[in-house]
């Protein structure tokens, strides 16, 4: 039998419309772990609802690309305490642009996801001032999303002493 011969095959890759579509990954990652009773619900909320992008999976376990931060839902049997309002526990993103904040909330219109608290405008007319929303997950983990008016209200304005909304 004789080999086989082929012409060497050549393949040109426009490197730079490669870099454009691959998605861009900050120096430092926020990551996250939280529990969850049901990955597939977990999975439809997060990637199907939310826009997550998926990463790996297991029968445990599923990492998700929340806008450039690694999140990472945990499947637990064990039950945790149920959580009366905000506090103390939530997660979300702070967004810079209010056009992408109203994006997110559409979407979340769109897809039928749970609102815990309806978007609203907090401390309206201060230097604190943002739009915020609260969604529920399937396993009751609150997501906060928002956006300040001001650029310097989310790690500035010290002299305000305000920070949530307990009394």
């Amino acid at each position: 039998m004789s080999p086989v011969v082929t012409a060497p095959v050549r393949v040109t890759v426009d490197f730079r419309r490669t870099l454009r579509r691959m998605p861009r990954v900050p120096k430092i990652l926020f990551h996250l772990a939280f529990p969850v009773r049901d990955l597939k619900a977990a999975k439809r909320f997060y990637v199907d609802g939310l826009g997550c992008r998926e990463g790996r999976a297991s029968e445990h376990s599923l990492i998700l690309n929340l806008k450039g931060h690694q999140i990472v839902a945990q499947r637990t049997e064990a039950p945790w305490p149920a959580q009366k309002g905000i506090y103390p526990r939530h997660f979300g993103l702070v967004f810079e642009d209010l056009k992408e904040w109203k994006a997110l909330v559409r979407r979340a219109v769109k897809k039928n996801l749970k609102f815990y608290q309806q978007p609203r405008v907090r401390y309206q007319g201060t230097p604190l001032e943002h739009h915020t929303t609260f969604l529920q997950d399937p396993s009751g983990n609150l997501l906060e999303f928002k956006h300040y008016a001001k650029v310097s209200a989310i790690f500035g304005q010290k002299s305000y002493r305000k920070v949530g909304d307990r009394p």
